[in-house]
Order: C-alpha cells, then sequence, then structure tokens
C-alpha cells in the first residue's frame, strides 16, 4: 500500500451527509433523555447501538480511502468524432473487391465504436455539406444504426465536394465538446477517399483539440466504377468529358488523406478489408490512446470496514427480538392451569 493521507470520496452530496449524521445523533440524543437518567442502562443499550451503525453507515458512505493499489482507467473519458465522407465517389466498387468503399467505412466505424464501448461518439457527415448526423452519445447502437442509413450521394445531386468539407463543422463540435466536459480527450476518424471534386483549394483541418484518432483512406490506384444511385437496376456514372462517354473511374487521393493526416496530426491508415481493427487503433496516436486505457493510480477502499461494524452492531437488534420471543413461548411440554 503507497503511503499518503486519507481520501474520501463521498457517494451523496455532503450537504444530505452532513443532515443525516446530525438527525441521526439528535434522535438518539432525543430518545435517551427521554427515558431518563432512572431508565436501565439495557434498555437505552438499543437505541445507543441503533445510532452508532446508522453513523458509521453514513461514515462508509463518505468512502474513505487510503492512495495505492491499480485501477482501470474507463474508455468512457473519451469523445469520438467520425467523419466520413458521403460524396458519390464513396460508392467506388473498389474496396476488397467489388465492394463500395462506404461500405468498409461502415464496417470499421461499428468495429472502432465496439472496440472504444463506453464512448461517446459522434457522426459528422459531409458532401456538397457537412453535417452533424448524430451528436455526442454514449449509445452505440444510435451509432450503428445512424451508420447503416448513410449512404453515398446521388451523382445527379453532386457538384463538387471538398476533402474538407467537414472542417468547420468539426471544429465548432470539438470546441463545443470541450467547454462541456474540459480536459475529456477527443478522437477524430476521417474516413474517405481524398478525392476532391471542388474548384475551391481545400481548406485545413484545425488539429485544436484533438487529442488522437486516425485518417482512414479507402479505394485503389486503378480506381472503381460507381452507381448512380443505390437502387438496384441504377446504372453507373459516366465520364463525358470527351467525345467516347465511358463509365467514370474513381480512384483514391493517398496524397490528400496523407495532407489531412498530417494537418489533424494523426497518422493515415490505408483501409482494404483484410486489415484487423486493433491494427488501426494501435497506430491512432498511441500516446493519445494509451493515456486513457493503462492501469493507472489507485486507492485502497475502506468503507467497507466501516459497513462490517455496522451491521456487527445492527445485528443485536433482530436477536435482542428473537430472544425476547422465545421468553414469551411457554415451556415445551408445560400444561397451563386454569
Amino acid at each position: 500500500m503507497a503511503a499518503g493521507a486519507m481520501t474520501i470520496a463521498p457517494i451523496i452530496p455532503w450537504p444530505l451527509l452532513v443532515m443525516a449524521v446530525v438527525a441521526a445523533l439528535g434522535f438518539t440524543a432525543w430518545t435517551l433523555m427521554r427515558g431518563g437518567r432512572s431508565q436501565p442502562l439495557p434498555n437505552r443499550r438499543p437505541t445507543a447501538l441503533r445510532c452508532a451503525a446508522v453513523v458509521l453507515l453514513l461514515l462508509a458512505a463518505l468512502r474513505p480511502g487510503w492512495p495505492g493499489g491499480q485501477a482501470q482507467t474507463a474508455t468512457a473519458d473519451l469523445d469520438v468524432f467520425f467523419v466520413v465522407d458521403t460524396s458519390t465517389s464513396m460508392a467506388a466498387e473498389d474496396y476488397n473487391g467489388a465492394g463500395t468503399r462506404l461500405s468498409g467505412v461502415k464496417q470499421d466505424v461499428i468495429a472502432i465504436a465496439k472496440e472504444l464501448a463506453g464512448a461517446k461518439f459522434s457522426l459528422i457527415t459531409f458532401d456538397n455539406k457537412a453535417t452533424v448526423r448524430m451528436p455526442l452519445t454514449q449509445d452505440a447502437t444510435a451509432l450503428r444504426t445512424a451508420m447503416t442509413t448513410v449512404q453515398p450521394q446521388i451523382s445527379r445531386y453532386a457538384k463538387g465536394s471538398s476533402v474538407t468539407g467537414a472542417a468547420q463543422l468539426l471544429k465548432e463540435r470539438l470546441e463545443a465538446a470541450k467547454q462541456q466536459h474540459p480536459g475529456r480527450p477527443a478522437l477524430v476518424f476521417y474516413a474517405g477517399d481524398g478525392e476532391n471534386t471542388s474548384a475551391e483549394v481545400p481548406v485545413p483541418m484545425d488539429a485544436g483539440n484533438v487529442a488522437g484518432g486516425a485518417v482512414l483512406g479507402y479505394g485503389t490506384g486503378q480506381g472503381g466504377r460507381m452507381k448512380e444511385s443505390t437502387d438496384d437496376d441504377a446504372g453507373y456514372v459516366r465520364d463525358r468529358t470527351s467525345d467516347a462517354p465511358q463509365d467514370a473511374i474513381s480512384r483514391i487521393d493517398d496524397g490528400q488523406l496523407r495532407a489531412i493526416a498530417d494537418q489533424l496530426h494523426i497518422p493515415y491508415a490505408h483501409r482494404t478489408g483484410t486489415e484487423p481493427t486493433s491494427d488501426m487503433l494501435g497506430q491512432a496516436r498511441p500516446g493519445a490512446m494509451n493515456a486513457v486505457t493503462p492501469d493507472g493510480p489507485g486507492r485502497v477502499e475502506l468503507y467497507w470496514l466501516l459497513a462490517v461494524a455496522a451491521f456487527l452492531l445492527a445485528i443485536h437488534e433482530p436477536l435482542r427480538h428473537v430472544a425476547a420471543l422465545q421468553r414469551l413461548r411457554p415451556a415445551a411440554g408445560k400444561v397451563p392451569t386454569a
């Protein structure tokens, strides 16, 4: 046990504890005084024992303890922001064979949420505009439901999207989270293919308030075709920039994704569907992740000693009543006389 001063961690607010202790002591004093000094000591003892048991329980509620031991810090102390590209190019069929890039994102987001069970999650998507699909919540089921409803933007509505189209919205959400829970680490997982179709130069991503995370890249250098919508009978997006229109091909832009990773000061990981999620999480700023997951300084709890003492005092009461009942029973075999 490490040396140090005793600490307390009350399980109920201080005012309530003080009021309860004062009430217990006051009631006991009033009960004893009402009986007067003429009351035999054995008759006053049960009242004193009951009061002592109550006071011990209230002291146990203070949760006294000594510094020492080890305590597992929960991942519930994390805010996790998923920033997902939903532009038309995320429908490209070059993820782990012929799967769409967005299908890979969905698998990874759900897997990350499972690994970080207990954390708070938020989902931001972007194409022509950025949207908060889900504010911070510990409801992992809500995140799973939100991800299943996310679809790539229909091609006829596409007007060009920036790879950092969610930069401002993410910055605002991070600042709001910091104000609400100061000191709580925030992880950002950006998922996209890096394809920038906006005429404007992408604005830099702000690394402020970002404690860790990763930029996740989807797609291949060979590229893949994209369906115009999620309808089963939908055709593929056509490239009409030449005299001979053909199916448009979208390719991953690793350079853009690595630039975003550098701006956010988090690692870049190319996701192909064959790597375990744990490998990617291991690269997600290990220093930031380790700050919330390993064993850390704990405390040796002493409240249970007070609770045991209270139990030993309180058990006297039922034993006293049992003894009284036994005295009231007629002796076995004795026939009462008229």
